[in-house]
């Protein structure tokens, strides 16, 4: 079964709750899923000792997984999840981008150039999420 590490700001319940959302779009069309603040240290309480283990995790994720998928959504987006999908591009990973979001940073892009020339794909709502993913497990 392919994976799929699910990326995205979870520093509040709005913010986890989309990436669930985006997770159970994933898990439906057949995908095995790492939602970090779900199965992983990264939900629990952060403290000297196990950052750094946090971090081996959800690289270690990356590494397995066959796409990621990114919660985009924000002004900008989150520093965090930048990071994963450059380094899950530097991988070779297949990247999907969703921004839900009405603001656009610029007249012909949607979010910063760097990320959005990265991704496979960029979709603008969970259905087109669902639509893209069919025949990708």
């Amino acid at each position: 079964m392919p994976q799929a590490y699910i990326a995205g700001p979870l520093f509040n319940e709005g913010e986890r709750w989309f990436d669930e959302q985006i997770e159970r779009v994933a898990a439906e069309a057949g995908f095995m899923t790492f939602l970090p603040h779900r199965d992983g240290k990264e939900g629990k309480i952060k403290n000297e000792s196990n950052i750094p283990a946090i971090f081996a995790e959800d690289v270690a994720a990356i590494d397995r997984a066959d796409i990621v998928i990114a919660n985009l959504n924000g002004i900008t987006t989150d520093d965090g999840t930048s990071w994963e999908l450059g380094y899950a591009y530097a991988k070779g990973k297949h990247l999907v981008g969703i921004y839900t979001d009405w603001r656009l940073q610029f007249k012909y892009q949607v979010v910063n150039i760097m990320l959005e020339c990265s991704l496979n794909k960029l979709v603008r709502s969970l259905d087109e999420l669902r639509v893209y993913l069919q025949d990708k497990a």
